[in-house]
């Protein structure tokens, strides 16, 4: 799963270029499920058309391969991700974006989960500081039941409330 020196499984690594390099092997190695939680997406390099392209080959990777994205506050989502907003139209069967109501908006961490194995967690947004997690099944569970609770708490209390973009 590691094709990056500097990046080291199960340590906390700081700097946001070894952040954005440790999403793209996330992204990368994902086959089934990715689960993201994140403030807003301006962290990370999501606006750029390599995390566009390593998305899309990802949702293309299998039938049931699906995205699920729960963000804090979509506006910046929406106006610099223009990419990723068009996989939205390509892959709405396999992609969602959910925003979270007003109960989560202050948790400061972010992460994502990949195949219930494999996770980044950033400790605080803030702080460009997260751990890499590559097959620690005990902190992926914990990341997927969080998940499921931060799910809960997106717009109206509702799952099915979607941005509709």
């Amino acid at each position: 799963m590691n094709n990056h020196s500097s990046i080291i499984p199960n340590q906390i690594l700081v700097g946001e270029q070894l952040y954005s390099e440790a999403i793209n092997i996330i992204l990368s190695s994902a086959q089934r499920e990715l689960l993201i939680f994140d403030q807003n997406f301006m962290h990370g390099d999501f606006a750029s058309k390599e995390k566009f392209h390593l998305f899309q080959q990802f949702l293309n990777k299998s039938i049931g391969s699906h995205l699920t994205i729960i963000l804090q506050d979509a506006g910046y989502f929406q106006i610099k991700c223009p990419f990723l907003v068009s996989l939205l139209t390509i892959y709405r069967h396999k992609m969602v974006v959910y925003q979270t109501n007003h109960s989560v908006k202050h948790a400061k961490d972010c992460f994502i989960l990949a195949d219930e194995q494999n996770y980044i967690k950033r400790i605080h947004i803030d702080q460009p500081r997260f751990k890499f997690g590559s097959g620690d099944i005990s902190e992926a569970s914990l990341l997927g039941a969080r998940f499921k609770e931060l799910l809960n708490a997106t717009e109206d209390g509702h799952i099915t409330t979607r941005l509709d973009l």
